[in-house]
């Protein structure tokens, strides 16, 4: 939804309400888009942080795909000889 700063002034309560449901809420100033209304996303503790990033590197190790280090990456390219199969 787009509405001039004007007009917003006199509904800024419901236009917050309507933020905080997850609708975009667009202020303008002269036909032009100047301001957003976005819900403030709560702060994760600490605890919470260790706990997300541990859960991802569990996940990454889970998933993992085992494939060769850098140094024989690309041994399938070239034969015995060192020469491009």
């Amino acid at each position: 939804m787009y509405i001039s700063v004007s007009d917003a002034k006199a509904q800024l309560t419901d236009l917050v309400r309507r933020a905080e449901a997850g609708d975009e809420v667009v202020l303008t100033r002269h036909g032009h888009a100047a301001v957003r209304l976005v819900p403030v996303k709560p702060k994760l503790s600490p605890e919470e942080k260790s706990r997300i990033i541990r859960e991802l590197r569990e996940s990454a190790r889970r998933n993992a795909i085992p494939a060769p280090d850098a140094a024989h990456a690309a041994d399938d390219l070239y034969d015995e000889f060192g020469l491009p199969k």
